[in-house]
C-alpha cells in the first residue's frame, strides 16, 4: 500500500449512450493534435516536445467525467497517464444505461491515442482502484480530482504533499475547515489549484460581471442567485438496503462518511442529495451561481456578514436524501447588499441595481433591462476581468469546460494563479455552505469573514466534521 501522507488509512446525455468513438468524437473530434505517451511515435505529437507535455491522472470516473476526459485531452501538451476510481464498470449513474468507472474512462483514454496512431492499439493509461497508487507515480505532474465532495480535502492535499497540481470540480469542499486547510496546503507547497467553476472561463458571464463592476447597472441593492431543483425522486420512509455490485469497493467510496448501508441512489450521482457526502444542490449549482455574483461584486476574498433561512423545504423524516429539496436562504454582506438565494430552473443570478438589472444564466442567456445595458462596450480604462481564452467571445458550453481546463494548463506552466484559486473556490463554497447551515438550524446568524467564526455556537460546531477511522485531515 503507498504512503497515507496526511491521511491515514440534461447534461449531455446523448454522450452517455454513445460508444467511446462516437463520445469522443463528439466533444473533441474538432480539436487539435493531442499529447501522447513517449513511447508512440513523436510524429504524432508535432511540434509539442515530450518535455513540455504535463502529465495528468484523473481521480473520479462517474458522471461529470464525461466532461473532464475530453476537456483535458483536447489540449495537444497534455497526456492523460491513469484513471482512478472506486467502481470497476457499472451502471446506475445520470441515465440508466451508463456504463461508466474507471475501465470506461482508461477505454476512453486508450480509443482516443489509438485513433492518433492508425493501425497501432494504445495501451498505455493506467486504472487503479485506490487514488493513492495514482498521486504517489512521480511521473504524474497534475490530477484532476472528479470525486463526491467528502472526497476532496483529503484527496486534494495529499496530492499536493506528493508534489501535484491540481484540477478540482466545485464545490471547493464538504466543509469550511476543510476549504481552508486546502487553502494552507496549496500555499504550502505552493502548488497550482484551480478550482472546477467552469463558469469563470464564460464569455457571457465574464461579459455580466464586468457590466455589474462597472456600473451599468448604478449601486447594487439586490442580487439574488438560482439552483436547480433535484433531478431524481427520493427513496422515501422505509427504503431498504441493496447488494453492493461486483466491481464497487463500497468501503473505500464511504471513506471518512460514516457507515451507511448500500443502496445505489446513495452511490451513483444522487450522493450529491445526502449531506454526509455533499450538501444538496444549494452547494452543488450554487457554486456555480453564488461564484458569479461574487466576481460580479468584487467580493472574491470575503462573504455575506449575516445567514438566514428564508422557507427552505426537507424531504420526510427516514427519506434517502436528507439535503434542502428546495432551497431558500438569505444573505447581507456588509455594505448591505442583500442576497435570495432559491431554487429555480434555469440556475443563474440576477442583479438589482438603481440604474438597470441583469440576469444571466448557466447556460449563458444573458438580459438586461434596459435592453441596451447588455450591450455596452467595456472601455480599455475600465475594469477587465479576466478571459480563459480571448478568442471565444460566445458562450459554448464545451467551450467553457475546455478552457477552463486550458486556463489551468497555462496556470501550470506559468507557475501563476489561474482564473479561479483556490482561496476564490473557498469564498464561493464558503457562502453555499454558510446558507446551507441557516436552512439546517432554521436561523439567523451574522458571520465574521475575517475570522471565518460565527456567534452561534451551533454554526461553529458545523464548521469541521467527524470523520470515520481511520480517516484524518491533520491541520496544514
Amino acid at each position: 500500500m503507498p504512503s497515507n501522507h496526511a491521511i491515514s488509512s440534461k447534461r449531455f446525455s446523448h454522450a452517455s449512450r454513445c460508444g467511446r468513438r462516437r463520445f469522443l468524437q463528439a466533444m473533441v473530434g474538432a480539436c487539435s493534435t493531442i499529447g501522447l505517451p513517449r513511447f508512440l511515435p513523436n510524429s504524432v505529437f508535432g511540434a509539442t516536445a515530450p518535455s513540455n507535455r504535463i502529465h495528468v491522472g484523473l481521480i473520479g470516473c462517474g458522471h461529470q467525467s464525461q466532461r473532464i476526459v475530453p476537456s483535458f485531452l483536447v489540449h495537444d501538451d497534455v497526456q492523460m497517464l491513469a484513471v482512478c476510481d472506486v467502481n470497476r464498470r457499472g451502471d446506475g449513474y445520470y441515465h440508466p444505461d451508463q456504463i461508466l468507472g474507471r475501465e470506461t474512462a482508461r477505454g476512453w483514454v486508450h480509443q482516443h491515442y489509438s485513433e492518433k496512431t492508425p493501425g497501432e492499439s494504445f495501451r498505455g493509461c493506467d486504472a487503479y482502484n485506490d487514488y493513492r497508487h495514482l498521486i504517489d507515480r512521480p511521473d504524474i505532474d497534475a490530477v484532476a480530482i472528479v470525486v463526491p465532495d467528502h472526497w476532496h480535502a483529503l484527496i486534494a492535499i495529499a496530492a499536493m504533499q506528493a508534489g501535484k497540481d491540481v484540477y478540482c470540480e466545485k464545490p471547493l469542499s464538504y466543509t469550511i475547515y476543510e476549504g481552508q486547510q486546502m487553502v494552507r496546503a496549496v500555499r504550502k507547497y505552493d502548488r497550482i489549484f484551480q478550482t472546477g467553476a467552469q463558469f469563470r472561463s464564460s464569455p457571457a458571464v465574464r461579459h455580466a460581471c464586468e457590466l455589474v463592476r462597472n456600473g451599468r447597472l448604478g449601486e447594487i441593492r439586490l442580487v439574488r442567485s438560482w439552483v436547480d431543483p433535484n433531478s431524481f425522486e427520493c427513496p422515501g420512509p422505509g427504503w431498504q438496503p441493496q447488494p453492493v455490485p461486483d466491481g464497487f469497493d463500497y468501503d473505500l467510496w464511504l471513506g471518512p462518511a460514516p457507515v451507511s448501508p448500500f443502496h445505489r441512489e446513495r452511490c451513483f450521482f444522487r450522493w450529491r442529495y445526502i449531506l454526509d457526502y455533499s450538501n444538496g444542490q444549494t452547494v452543488n449549482f450554487g457554486a456555480h451561481t453564488n461564484d458569479i455574483i461574487q466576481w460580479a461584486l468584487g467580493t472574491e476574498d470575503t462573504n455575506p456578514v449575516e445567514f438566514e433561512d428564508n422557507g427552505s423545504e426537507f424531504l420526510p423524516p427516514g427519506s434517502l436524501f436528507d439535503a434542502a429539496s428546495h432551497t431558500a436562504f438569505r444573505a447581507r454582506y456588509a455594505n448591505g447588499i442583500e442576497l435570495l438565494c432559491e431554487t429555480r430552473r434555469p440556475s443563474g443570478a440576477k442583479f438589482e441595481g438603481t440604474e438597470g438589472r441583469l440576469e444571466i444564466t448557466l447556460g449563458g442567456r444573458l438580459a438586461t433591462y434596459p435592453e441596451n445595458i447588455k450591450d455596452s462596450v467595456i472601455g480599455p480604462d475600465e475594469i477587465r476581468l479576466p478571459a480563459s481564452n480571448p478568442a471565444h467571445t460566445k458562450h459554448v458550453r464545451n467551450h467553457v469546460d475546455a478552457d477552463h481546463v486550458r486556463n489551468f494548463l497555462d496556470a501550470v506552466k506559468s507557475r501563476q494563479d489561474p482564473i479561479e484559486p483556490v482561496e476564490t473556490g473557498h469564498r464561493s463554497g464558503s457562502l453555499c455552505l454558510l446558507g446551507n447551515m441557516a436552512q439546517l438550524l432554521k436561523r439567523r446568524f451574522t458571520w465574521d469573514p475575517v475570522a471565518q467564526r460565527s456567534d452561534d455556537p451551533d454554526v461553529n460546531q458545523m464548521l469541521a466534521r467527524e470523520m470515520r477511522s481511520p480517516w484524518k485531515l491533520d491541520p496544514v
